[in-house]
């Protein structure tokens, strides 16, 4: 866990105001399978409503490659896990893949997943949940088109008057 916290203190460059580009994978560590669950599962956290949701937004690529760069073995092998146990809670709820599932049973899934008493689960959620949050978050048309980030400095206003007397008072 304390390496997982400093993996996120530090954070590569790329993870702020990413881009798909920015964010290829140099090694893969899901299956095919697996990653297009995460692409569900994420859409199933963040929706697509009158603004792109993650899956359009691709935050599932951006998790994959936090994990991979910022994340232990350990954390790895968990992320990992939990797709599959998602997966098998899913075939064992409504006999079909999470993939396969409607938003209402994915979601049914998630709320279970997140009230779970098995410790590896409530990581797994917690660690999709804050990465699909940060990823949409951070992403280039979220940061520009709903944010209205600016890049340090921002925007200089050189013409607001200063008050000399409320400064004096330390006010």
């Amino acid at each position: 866990m304390v390496g997982t916290v400093g993996g996120l203190v530090s954070l590569p460059a790329w993870a702020n105001g990413w881009t798909t580009d920015t964010v290829r994978l140099n090694a893969q560590i899901l299956t095919r399978g697996q990653a297009e669950q995460l692409t569900d599962l994420v859409e199933t956290i963040i929706p697509a409503t009158d603004t792109p949701g993650a899956k359009a937004l691709k935050v599932d690529q951006f998790i994959q490659k936090m994990v991979a760069d910022c994340y232990d073995p350990k954390a790895q092998d968990t992320f990992r896990n939990g797709l599959d146990t998602l997966d098998n809670w899913a075939q064992k709820s409504f006999g079909k893949s999470f993939r396969e599932g409607d938003v209402a049973q994915r979601t049914g899934l998630l709320t279970q997943l997140s009230q779970s008493t098995d410790a590896a689960q409530k990581d797994f959620y917690s660690l999709v949940k804050g990465l699909t949050i940060r990823g949409y978050m951070t992403s280039e048309y979220v940061m520009t088109n709903l944010t209205h980030y600016q890049f340090i400095p921002g925007h200089y206003n050189g013409c607001v008057p200063v008050q000399k007397k409320a400064i004096l008072q330390g006010k």
